[in-house]
C-alpha cells in the first residue's frame, strides 16, 4: 500500500525555495530552479503552491533530457512553472479529476483514488503539505511535462497544421500518444507545401502511403540531439533506414537540416525539420539498376561482382558517373577496365565511401576517404559541386543502405603522391631536381592536399640564362619560388574562373585568366590539368611562377620599369626611371627559349610592334652596362 503523509500547518520562518534547498531529495529541483533564475520568484510573497520532483524523479528522465533542459533556460523555464500553480493549494482542497492551471499557463489533472493522489495518472504526490512562509510544496515522484505527448506537442504547434492533419487521417494519434517513448521528425507546414504540385493531395487520399511516410518520420526510441552523431544511422518504425550528418551548419535527417531541436514530451521527443523525409525504396544497387543513365555503371559493378556488396547493410555513398562519362574516357579505357576485374575494382571502389553523406554534409576543400583507400576531394564554386573534377549533377538519391550522387566524369584514383607524378615524369626533371634541392619532397609527399602547378623542362629552360644556376644555389630563394607554385588545398580546373586570384603556400596570389587560349595562370599557360593523386592534384604549366617579392627585388636593382599595356595586342611602350646607366637592348625571348625580336635606341617614347608575333607569352629582357632586368610580357 502507499501511503501520503499529511503534515499540520504550522508557522514557518522559510520559503519555498528554502525548503527546496535545504531537502536532501531535492538537489536537482535546486539546481534547475537556480539555472533557471527563478528563486527570486519563489521566494517572493506568493502564496505559491509547488509539485517537488525528487532527484529519482529527474533521473528517471530519458538520458540526456536534464542536460537539454538545463542548457536551455526556456525550455527549462517552462519545465519549473508548470509545477507551480499560484496561490497556496493544500491537498485537502484537491478533488479527483480537479484542472489545474499552472503559472506556466498550462494544464494539468488530479486524480484520487484508493492509491493517494496523482497528478494526470502518473505522478505520485508522497509527501503533502509540506508549509512555506510564501505557499506549499508537495513532493511527487515524477517530472511534469508540460508540452503533453509527441501528438500533443504537433497539435499545440502553428507550424505543424499539415502534420496534424497527416497523423489524424492516418489514425496515428493514439499511437504516437502511446507509452512510446517516441522520437518524431515534425516537418513544418513549409516543408509540405514544398512538395511537388499534387503529392499532398495524393498522400491525404491514401492513408497506407501517408502512414509510412508518417512512421518514416519516428524512431522507436528517445533520440535527443546530443544522441545524434555524424555518420548515424537510424532505423525509423517504418522499417527504413535514416541517416544523420552533423555538420557546422547543423543536424542532418538525410538532408534535411533539424531548424528546431528537443521539444520533450511525456512518451519522447520532437525534432523540427524543413522538408519532408520521403523512405527508400532500395539499396544503391537498386538505384544504379533502375537508372536509364547508368547501364555502363550497372554493367561495371556486375563485372566486378560488386553487386552483393554495395547491396549489403553499408551505408555507402556512391558518386555514379553517367554513361555518358564512361563514353567520355580515352578510347579502349573501358574496354581495358571491363577485361581487368581487379583494375576495374579499384576504379569502382574509388567511386564509394563507406559513410551516408549528403550534399549537405559536403564543404570546399574536403577530403574524403574512398573505401578503394584513397582520398577524393570535394569542391565547391560558382561552378557547383565536384568530386575531383567531375561535376556533381545530381545529388541526394536516398537508397536504403546510403545515398547516390550522380556525377559527369569518372573518377581515376590515383597511383601516388604529388612528389612520385613529378619524379615519375620524363618532363619534370628540373622540377624534380629542384623540389630536392630545396628540401621539400617530405612536405609535399606529406596529407597536404594540396594544388600544384607543375613547370616544364622547357618552362625552366626559357628562363633568362643564369638564373636557374642563381636559383639553385640560394636554397631560400629556390624554396620561395617552389612554394609560389604550390596551394594549400585541392583545386581541380572546372573550379577555376576568369579573374580568379588564389593564394599560395608563398603567401603570395597568383592570377588566373580563362579565354580562347586555355588556362593561364598568371603569365603561365596549363597545358595538362588535372592529374589527380593521393594528396591533391597538380597542374603542368608551361612557363616558371616568379614571386611579386623576387621579382621586386630584381627591379629596384634594375631601377624603375613599367611596361604597358600588359597583355598587349599590337605595341607596347616601356617606362624607365632611375634607372643605373643606358638601357642598350631590349630583347623579347618566346617560352621556348628562342629569341623572338630585339630592339635598340630604348627610350621612353618609343612604341614597339608586336603586330607579327604569335599570340602567347614572352619574356622580355632589358640589358645596360651593369645589370638586366625580365619582365613577362602577353601578346593576345
Amino acid at each position: 500500500a502507499i501511503f501520503i503523509l499529511f503534515f499540520p500547518v504550522f508557522i514557518s520562518a522559510q520559503s519555498i525555495v528554502d525548503i527546496v534547498v535545504n531537502s536532501d531529495e531535492h538537489n536537482t529541483l535546486e539546481a534547475a530552479v537556480l539555472a533557471a533564475g527563478l528563486e527570486g520568484t519563489l521566494s517572493g510573497d506568493g502564496p505559491f503552491t509547488v509539485f517537488a520532483p525528487t532527484d529519482a524523479a529527474f533521473d528517471a528522465l530519458p538520458p540526456g533530457t536534464l542536460e537539454v533542459l538545463l542548457a536551455n533556460t526556456d525550455v527549462l523555464t517552462s519545465f519549473l512553472t508548470h509545477h507551480v500553480v499560484s496561490g497556496s493549494v493544500p491537498s485537502s482542497d484537491l478533488s479527483d479529476g480537479l484542472i489545474v492551471t499552472t503559472l506556466n499557463g498550462t494544464d494539468f489533472e488530479i486524480n484520487i483514488g484508493s492509491n493517494g493522489i496523482f497528478i494526470n495518472g502518473e505522478a505520485n504526490v508522497t509527501v503533502a503539505d509540506i508549509q512555506a512562509d510564501n505557499g506549499v510544496v508537495h513532493v511527487i515522484n515524477a517530472v511534469l511535462n508540460p508540452t503533453g505527448s509527441v501528438v500533443d506537442v504537433v497539435v499545440n504547434s502553428d507550424d505543424h497544421i499539415i502534420l496534424e492533419t497527416a497523423v489524424l487521417a492516418t489514425g496515428l494519434e493514439s499511437t504516437l500518444s502511446g507509452d512510446g517513448p517516441f522520437t518524431v521528425f515534425a516537418p513544418t507546414d513549409a516543408a509540405f507545401d514544398a512538395l511537388p504540385p499534387g503529392t499532398l493531395d495524393a498522400l491525404l487520399a491514401d492513408p497506407d502511403a501517408l502512414a509510412d511516410i508518417l512512421l518514416y518520420h519516428t524512431a522507436g526510441a528517445n533520440v535527443l540531439s546530443s544522441s545524434l552523431t555524424n555518420g548515424q544511422v537510424a532505423t525509423t518504425v517504418n522499417g527504413s533506414n535514416a541517416f544523420v550528418n552533423v555538420t557546422s551548419d547543423g543536424i542532418f535527417i538525410n538532408n534535411t537540416r533539424v531548424s528546431v531541436a528537443d521539444i520533450i514530451a511525456e512518451n519522447g521527443v520532437v525534432h523540427v525539420i524543413d522538408a519532408v523525409l520521403l523512405p527508400p525504396s532500395g539499396s544503391v544497387v537498386d538505384v544504379v539498376v533502375n537508372s536509364d543513365d547508368h547501364n555502363t555503371l550497372e554493367a561495371a559493378v556486375l563485372a566486378a561482382d560488386l553487386a552483393g556488396v554495395l547491396s549489403g547493410e553499408g551505408p555507402f555513398t556512391i558518386f555514379a558517373p553517367t554513361d555518358a562519362a564512361f563514353e567520355a574516357l580515352p578510347d579502349g579505357a573501358l574496354d581495358a577496365l571491363l577485361a581487368d576485374t581487379d583494375a576495374l575494382t579499384d576504379v569502382l571502389l574509388y567511386h564509394a565511401l563507406g559513410a551516408p553523406v549528403f550534399s549537405s554534409a559536403l564543404s570546399n576543400g574536403q577530403t574524403a576517404v574512398t573505401i578503394n583507400g584513397t582520398n577524393a576531394y570535394v569542391s565547391i564554386s560558382p561552378n557547383g559541386v565536384f568530386i575531383n573534377n567531375a561535376r556533381v549533377s545530381v545529388t541526394d538519391i536516398l537508397a536504403e543502405n546510403g545515398v547516390v550522387h550522380v556525377i559527369d566524369a569518372v573518377l581515376l584514383p590515383p597511383s601516388g603522391s604529388i612528389v612520385d607524378v613529378v619524379v615519375n615524369s620524363d618532363d619534370h626533371n628540373t622540377l624534380e631536381a629542384a623540389v630536392l634541392a630545396a628540401d621539400l619532397a617530405g612536405t609535399l609527399s606529406g596529407e597536404g592536399p594540396f594544388t600544384v602547378f607543375a613547370p616544364t623542362d622547357a618552362a625552366f629552360e626559357a628562363l633568362p640564362d643564369g638564373v636557374l644556376d642563381d636559383l639553385l644555389a640560394d636554397t631560400d630563394a629556390l624554396t620561395e619560388v617552389l612554394l609560389y607554385h604550390a596551394i594549400g588545398a585541392p583545386v581541380f580546373s572546372p573550379t577555376l574562373s576568369d579573374g580568379q586570384s588564389a593564394t599560395t603556400i608563398n603567401g603570395n596570389d597568383i592570377d588566373i585568366t580563362i579565354d580562347a587560349n586555355g588556362v593561364m595562370i598568371n603569365n603561365a599557360l596549363v597545358t595538362v590539368a588535372d592529374i589527380n593523386t593521393t594528396n591533391g592534384v597538380i597542374h603542368i604549366i608551361d612557363a616558371v611562377l616568379i614571386p611579386p617579392d623576387l621579382s621586386s627585388v630584381e627591379e629596384s636593382e634594375f631601377g624603375q620599369v613599367k611596361i604597358f599595356p600588359n597583355p598587349t595586342t599590337e605595341t607596347f611602350q616601356i617606362q624607365l626611371d632611375n634607372i643605373d646607366g643606358n638601357v642598350t637592348q631590349l630583347d623579347l625571348y618566346g617560352m621556348n627559349g628562342l629569341l623572338a625580336k630585339t630592339w635598340t635606341n630604348v627610350d621612353n617614347q618609343r612604341y614597339y610592334s608586336v603586330r607579327e608575333l604569335e599570340s602567347g607569352m614572352y619574356l622580355l629582357r632589358l640589358r645596360n652596362d651593369f645589370v638586366s632586368f625580365t619582365q613577362k610580357i602577353i601578346i593576345k
